[in-house]
This record gives C-alpha cells, sequence and structure tokens, in this order.
C-alpha cells in the first residue's frame, strides 16, 4: 500500500523548517484528525480550526462579514481569508514567515446546493510566506466521501506546495 499523504508531509515540512495550520468547515476535523495520526506530528503540526458557522468564521478565522455576506461562505474570497486567519491565529508566537495556513470550505451535501454553487463543491486555499492561491472542486459522492475527498485534497495541496510544483 502507498504511503498515506499525511506521513509524507511530515518530513518535507521538518526539512523546510515550515509549520501547518489548518482552517477547516465542511471536513469538520478531518484533516487534522488525519496529520495527528502520525507519531511526531507536533513538531510541524500547530493545530486546526474547525470552524463551521458564519460566526466562527468570523471570531476565530477574522473572516470579514462583508465578504461571507457578498461571496458566501464557499468562495474563493472566504477560503483564501479562512487560511490567513488560521496562520495569524495559530502562528503569531512563530512567526508567520515560517507558517503555511490550509483552508477547506464547500457544500458536502446532501444538502445545501444551489445551481451556481452544487453539492461537492468545495474551495480551498493556501497562504503561504511566498505567496497565496485557490482552487475549487466539485465531488460527486455522498456527504462523507465528499469530505474525505475534500481532506485528502489539502494533503496533497500540501505536498504539492512542498515540493514545488506550486509557486
Amino acid at each position: 500500500m502507498e504511503n498515506p499523504l499525511e506521513f509524507q508531509i511530515g518530513p518535507l515540512l521538518r526539512s523546510s523548517g515550515l509549520r501547518l495550520v489548518v482552517a477547516e468547515s465542511c471536513t469538520g476535523g478531518l484533516v487534522g484528525h488525519r496529520i495527528t495520526n502520525v507519531p511526531g506530528s507536533s513538531d510541524y503540526y500547530l493545530g486546526s480550526i474547525t470552524a463551521y458557522a458564519y460566526e466562527a468564521k468570523e471570531r476565530l478565522l477574522g473572516v470579514n462579514h462583508d465578504t461571507l455576506v457578498a461571496y458566501g461562505a464557499v468562495s474563493p474570497q472566504t477560503a483564501i481569508e479562512m487560511a490567513r486567519g488560521a496562520r495569524q491565529a495559530l502562528g503569531a508566537d512563530f512567526g508567520v514567515d515560517h507558517i503555511l495556513g490550509l483552508s477547506v470550505t464547500g457544500i458536502a451535501g446532501p444538502g445545501g446546493g444551489t445551481p451556481t454553487k452544487p453539492v461537492g463543491l468545495v474551495w480551498f486555499g493556501l497562504s503561504t510566506p511566498n505567496g497565496e492561491w485557490t482552487w475549487s472542486h466539485v465531488w460527486p459522492g455522498d456527504r462523507v466521501q465528499n469530505k474525505e475527498d475534500s481532506a485528502e485534497q489539502v494533503l496533497k495541496i500540501i505536498l504539492a506546495y512542498l515540493q514545488g510544483e506550486i509557486k
């Protein structure tokens, strides 16, 4: 069996001197769960904030209320503000110049979709010392599968960044 992604990112984070923080919404803490399954992950993983409701995104991650009203929770604007907010909230004591912030926000289903934002739509944000990026994907699965696919994608993004594929 292939080495799970959460085991692949640890050595790369250690060797780069970077620390990781995650802002989770639709995954409900699944990314943090997977990362902390790795012994020694406290060397590079500072933690995550699971901010499901608008109020939690605003209060805990500093997402601007106007961003949520204008674009909604499932948007590139919110995803990047969540990633930035996680870096600020969890990385302040370490200096944000050494922190990677990832976010995931989406519609896991089965309800909540609209014609412009269907069930399965997820936005990912990455905020780093070198830049910021967002991506979206629409998963075809049920709620649990969409959460699992989203958590896997967060780990793929981390790995891609650490391997120099995102610049």
